[in-house]
């Protein structure tokens, strides 16, 4: 719970911008003590425009600081999705710790990857005189948001991999100084949608039911044929040898990483100090995103997520997902309520005040298949929204409508 009451449409624990429009997550990378999360930004607007990259830092992935716009459009033309690392050794010639950020340099049915470097811990930016570092191979008219990471080979040598979204398939590179790039294999889903277009690729390890064997997940945007309608995020388990993806055997099937409408271009955050896998995706979905309520800010991201992988009830890999210990570390207990009459507790629950709450229910109903649960939140003179729970159909409902502001009829 917080007490520090933001203004009532922004939420109080989902990041959003300062002002104008956000969607993508890009260039997650910790770095000298701060998560650093970039973002796609059009800071001139609340719909989707000429992209930038907006910049904001914590040090507790929940209170950030928002800083100046990182990376502006220039002849290349404008600054679409990409990841940064931090270059410990000094390969790409820029000295050891410089801070890289690879982005898609986006023209009209013209893309490319670009290159910039900080030398001040993210603050400031100066773009690689020989931009764009990567051209798209001939044909390809989709070809962005390039995901880089340091590969340790089992058998010693160390380089760089880079995967880019390249319309149904993602392409691999590798190179050693970050600079030149060499193409090594391609991964295409053979049941995907054949109208979409895959984005925002993602690549890591995780460990398998906490123990010393692990695996890699592959993980993309795709932009069409969601579980809810338009775009959703995807992921596919299996091995990687620093040039190939390979689906583990047996199971080369590739889920939704999240069922729900709101959750896309997911992304990773490098370089945890603690070795956890977190990421964090855009709440939103392109079937309705430029028509959700605004006001002078539109775009929020989804709780940073702490990543494992376990073993389903026939034994495939699963990826698992839960809010990072920091949300629980910030809560303050504020109410303890053991009580059986029902008037009772609606009277104290009614005297709880707080912009962030989290609520822990265990209830039990008089008689099977009788009752319903309502909680009226964000209660006020406009209206409230209420969160319900049936035990007949043991459905959980969210309800929207009175919660204020103009809903798309697309939305869920």
């Amino acid at each position: 719970m917080t007490d520090a009451a933001p203004p009532p449409e922004r939420p109080v624990c989902h990041f959003t911008p300062p002002v104008g429009w956000m969607n993508d997550p890009n260039g997650l990378v910790h770095h000298a003590g701060e998560w650093h999360l970039y973002y796609q930004h059009h800071p001139d607007s609340l719909v989707w425009g000429p992209m930038h990259w907006g910049h904001a830092v914590s040090r507790d992935l929940l209170t950030w600081e928002h800083l100046p716009i990182a990376l502006a459009p220039d002849e290349h033309g404008t600054i679409f999705s990409g990841s940064a690392v931090v270059d410990r050794d000094g390969v790409a010639g820029y000295g050891p710790g410089a801070m890289l950020a690879f982005y898609t340099y986006h023209r009209e049915r013209d893309q490319g990857q670009g290159l910039a470097v900080s030398l001040d811990a993210g603050r400031t930016w100066t773009k690689h005189a020989g931009n764009p570092i990567l051209l798209p191979p001939a044909g390809d008219v989709d070809f962005r948001d390039p995901r880089v990471l340091r590969y340790q080979d089992p058998a010693g040598p160390v380089w760089w991999v880079m995967v880019v979204a390249a319309g149904r398939v993602l392409r691999f590179y590798r190179s050693d100084d970050l600079l030149v790039w060499t193409p090594t294999g391609t991964f295409a889903d053979p049941a995907g949608d054949d109208l979409a277009v895959l984005e925002t690729p993602e690549l890591f390890e995780l460990p398998i039911d906490d123990g010393a064997e692990r695996a890699w997940v592959l993980a993309f945007g795709q932009t069409t044929g969601g579980p809810q309608g338009g775009s959703g995020a995807r992921y596919v388990v299996g091995g990687f040898d620093g040039e190939r993806f390979t689906p583990s055997d047996g199971d080369a099937e590739v889920r939704w990483a999240d069922h729900g409408a709101d959750f896309y271009a997911a992304q990773s955050w490098t370089d945890s100090p603690d070795g956890r896998r977190i990421w964090v995706a855009w709440m939103n979905n392109w079937a309705y995103a430029e028509r959700t309520p605004a006001t002078t800010w539109r775009g929020v991201l989804s709780i940073p997520r702490e990543l494992g992988l376990a073993r389903d009830t026939v034994g495939q890999l699963r990826l698992t997902q839960r809010p990072v210990d920091e949300l629980t570390r910030a809560q303050q207990p504020l109410l303890d309520l053991r009580e059986p009459d029902l008037e009772t507790a609606q009277q104290q629950l009614a005297r709880v005040r707080g912009a962030g709450l989290d609520v822990t229910l265990e209830v039990e109903f008089a008689s099977e298949g009788e009752g319903h649960l309502e909680l009226a939140v964000h209660h006020g003179p406009a209206g409230a929204t209420r969160v319900g729970y049936d035990p007949v159909s043991g459905e959980v409902v969210v309800d929207r409508s009175g919660s204020g502001g103009a809903l798309d009829p697309v939305a869920p």
